[in-house]
């Protein structure tokens, strides 16, 4: 087992390569590698500390590493004049959100032979200034929302958002009621990117977009205060921090 990558800190991730046809152990769960014997693991936002990394290969035999994962601060972020009814919903709308997260959720689940998360060096999918981070605690209107779990970056209306790396749109829909226009993207070995507040989509569920292509345009839809994209990453399911890749790859 060779861990080829890592970023290790709460919201990271670490890469690595073994024989093909072995299975990585963390946290209880276990992670199958790919035909070419790589996969990623996740930390969430709450893991810290030391853990370990177990290793099986093919013929059962376990060998396992201990690596430390430093813990982050979040900040605190107050988001005030958001429409009431996206931060308490009515009840009239409770089987639409229900329905729409279950969509979301199967989409960032995506688990294909894709190698673009490993063969390219993501770029920023849009330009502007960063106005919110991974991990921060909201509050909207005053009340407790959960954690952030994108980078935004505020842009006008109608600014082009690129794909960050090559991938296959596995959701695209218009409007959701939180996250409003909304594309998924999956770059294969369990890693999808997930773009928010869209006011145009310019791919289709079953594209293929190379990386820098345009896939849709900034806009100010579901619970936000103005326009801007909130880029979000899941890997295997678990949400983390998009600004790592760009540091690493």
């Amino acid at each position: 087992m060779t861990v080829i990558q890592i970023q290790p800190i709460s919201g990271g991730y670490a890469i690595i390569q073994a024989q093909p046809g072995s299975k990585v152990l963390f946290r209880e769960r276990n992670y199958a590698v790919d035909e070419q014997g790589f996969v990623a693991i996740p930390f969430g936002r709450e893991v810290a500390g030391l853990h370990e990394i177990t290793l099986v290969d093919r013929d059962r035999t376990e060998r396992t590493e201990a690596i430390w994962i430093d813990t982050r601060s979040y900040v605190i972020q107050r988001v005030n004049g958001v429409d009431q009814s996206r931060v308490t919903p009515p009840v009239s709308v409770t089987d639409r959100i229900t329905a729409e997260a279950v969509k979301v959720n199967r989409a960032r689940s995506a688990m294909s032979s894709l190698q673009f998360w490993r063969e390219q060096q993501f770029i920023r999918p849009a330009p502007g200034p960063v106005s919110g981070v991974y991990g921060s605690q909201r509050f909207y209107n005053g009340i407790a929302g959960s954690p952030h779990w994108g980078i935004d970056y505020a842009a006008p209306t109608g600014t082009k958002v690129i794909a960050p790396a090559g991938g296959k749109v596995v959701l695209a829909e218009a409007d959701l009621y939180f996250s409003g226009g909304t594309i998924v993207l999956d770059h294969g070995g369990g890693l999808t990117s997930s773009f928010l507040h869209l006011s145009r989509l310019l791919v289709k569920p079953g594209d293929i977009v190379e990386q820098g292509a345009v896939i849709g345009l900034v806009g100010a839809t579901g619970r936000v205060t103005g326009p801007h994209l909130d880029w979000r990453m899941n890997l295997h399911g678990e949400r983390i921090d998009a600004a790592l890749w760009l540091q690493a790859q």
